[in-house]
């Protein structure tokens, strides 16, 4: 599922069908599970529950793998803010070692670069609307290295290429290496899968809960709802830019250096 496709509605919809699904699936177990019942009373229970045991680990280990790789992923995404934050900092300070002029058009690029980038997340997940800030942000990639090569010739401190190239291919890797993280999720068949399994586990349910004459709705039920809840919390955990649990918090840290940019004073001084 890409970004653009996820909302929090979306997600909602999903897992209350998948909800009454497993209740209808359990009240179907229920009834077959009766039919067979009364024609064998306590017949292969020992195989049937082996089987439903194993089934119902598999689903248990899916939902804890899936779970467990979603936060992983919200954690690097995170980190990740944290790194292009240092990498561009790290950058924007060396470009103390070119010459006045050169590191005033320098700064402006930067200022430019790091909007276009805040800007282009702050329009997530609408993917249309961010599109073109991240391809100004792209742009601004080549025009900043295109300034440096001019610039380094120039510069102040010797070997500042030795210095400053390194500082922005580390910026812009980190860059690329974000917007890999953002289409970073598991494939289809997995979500797929584990409804499956969900909608199998709460059928065997029902054909277990079986022998007995009267069951409690308020079980099924509350299996029902924290299974798809589980699936709830999987999809935004994995969609943090659309759904209730956000990281856009940690751009903060990005919009702190914006703002530290735009108070740096840019001093020109001719040069013969």
């Amino acid at each position: 599922m890409e970004l653009s496709q996820y909302t929090e509605g979306f997600a909602a919809a999903i897992c209350l069908t998948l909800m009454v699904g497993m209740m209808l699936t359990f009240a179907l177990g229920r009834r077959v599970g009766v039919r067979h019942h009364r024609v064998d009373p306590g017949g292969a229970r020992s195989v049937s529950g082996a089987v439903e045991g194993a089934i119902f680990g598999l689903l248990g280990l899916l939902i804890a793998f899936t779970f467990d790789g979603a936060a992983d992923r919200l954690e690097v995404r995170r980190s990740l803010i944290a790194d292009e934050v240092n990498a561009t900092e790290t950058a924007w300070l060396r470009l103390a070692l070119l010459r006045n002029d050169d590191r005033g058009t320098l700064r402006g690029d930067f200022r430019a670069y790091l909007d276009a980038r805040l800007s282009f997340y702050a329009q997530l997940p609408n993917a249309a609307a961010a599109a073109p800030h991240l391809e100004k942000a792209n742009q601004l990639q080549a025009t900043i290295w295109s300034h440096a090569i001019e610039a380094l010739p120039h510069a102040t401190v010797e070997n500042s290429s030795t210095l400053l190239l390194p500082a922005l291919n580390q910026m812009f890797d980190v860059a690329r290496t974000r917007k890999v993280a953002l289409s970073s999720h598991p494939p289809p068949p997995i979500y797929g899968l584990m409804m499956g399994l969900a909608l199998i586990c709460s059928g065997l349910a029902g054909h277990f809960a079986s022998p007995s004459a009267r069951h409690p709705l308020v079980l099924p039920l509350l299996y029902a709802s924290i299974t798809s809840l589980a699936m709830f919390l999987i999809l935004d955990l994995e969609y943090p830019r659309a759904g209730f649990i956000r990281i856009d918090s940690a751009d903060v840290m990005l919009r702190e250096l914006l703002q530290q940019m735009q108070s740096t004073t840019d001093i020109q001084v001719p040069h013969d």
